[in-house]
C-alpha cells in the first residue's frame, strides 16, 4: 500500500508541478518502473511485458509533454 502511495504522490505532483521539475520526478517512477520490469522480465508473461512497456512509454510520453510544453487541449 506504501508503494502504491508513493507511485500515485509522484506521479501527481510531477503533472501537477510541471515544468522541469515534473519531468524529473516523472523520470524518477520511470527508473524505479524499469528497476522493476528488468527484475521481474523472466517470469512475467508476454502480455504483462507488453503492458509495462507500454505503460513506461506512457511515463516517458508525459515527461517529454511536461518538458516540451506541448498543448494538449
Amino acid at each position: 500500500m506504501v508503494a502504491f502511495l508513493v507511485v500515485l504522490g509522484l506521479f501527481v505532483t510531477g503533472v501537477l508541478v510541471g515544468g522541469t521539475t515534473g519531468a524529473v520526478l516523472l523520470g524518477v517512477l520511470i527508473i524505479g518502473a524499469v528497476a522493476l520490469l528488468a527484475t521481474t522480465w523472466r517470469v512475467l508473461s508476454p502480455a504483462q511485458r507488453t503492458l509495462r512497456v507500454v505503460v513506461l512509454l506512457v511515463l516517458a510520453f508525459i515527461a517529454l509533454e511536461l518538458v516540451l510544453k506541448i498543448p494538449t487541449r
